[in-house]
């Protein structure tokens, strides 16, 4: 039977605060209880989680279905003043004792588009900058997982992780998360059409 509704063929971004207590972003924008959308992708809010190995392993499954294209995670960071997108992540546990994985890299990197995200972020009037210093918190230890677990040979998706000093209002804050990304939006493409049956 033909509902005459069409696939929405829009690729998702996964967008997650690690941090349950971090709630300066808020996907759901109005009382419809939608989530906020950029232009050509839908996004697919995901809640944080004290259990930084579960969340990972949960982020990393959603990407390795295919269920979303992209995951932008959201965070603060310990430094002050500006928006830090965090370029790499280390190879540690989360007490930061020893590696988390001993046949893994030692370092990992980001492959959102950072430096269009920061021009970007400043034209907005946002002070940002890219990042090479991993900071030591369950944000770092969920991208490294992540970034670790891609398999091999295929397309990376794009995954950042942008961190709002502490002082940053709200508004800031959600202004710095769309604009990441609606950067990675830019650089997604559509899904496939579904075959006919």
């Amino acid at each position: 039977m033909d509902t005459g509704l069409r696939p929405d063929r829009r690729p998702a971004i996964a967008i997650c605060a690690w941090d349950p207590g971090f709630t300066a972003w808020d996907p759901v924008e109005d009382l419809s209880g939608d989530p906020w959308n950029p232009v050509g992708a839908r996004t697919l809010p995901v809640p944080g989680s004290p259990a930084a190995d579960v969340l990972a392993a949960e982020l990393s499954a959603l990407l390795s279905r295919g269920e979303c294209s992209a995951l932008l995670l959201v965070g603060r960071t310990v430094h002050a003043g500006a928006f830090r997108l965090q370029m790499r992540a280390e190879n540690r546990r989360l007490d930061g004792a020893d590696r988390l994985d001993h046949t893994g890299p030692g370092v990992v990197r980001a492959t959102a588009p950072a430096a269009e995200i920061v021009r970007d972020l400043t034209a907005a009037g946002l002070d940002a900058l890219a990042a090479s210093d991993a900071e030591e918190d369950a944000g770092s230890y969920i991208l490294y997982r992540i970034l670790n677990d891609l398999p091999d040979g295929a397309a990376s998706p794009a995954i950042g992780l942008i961190r709002a000093p502490s002082d940053a209002p709200n508004t800031k804050v959600q202004s710095a998360v769309k604009t990441a990304a609606s950067v990675i939006a830019r650089h997604l493409a559509p899904l496939p059409r579904p075959n006919a049956a």
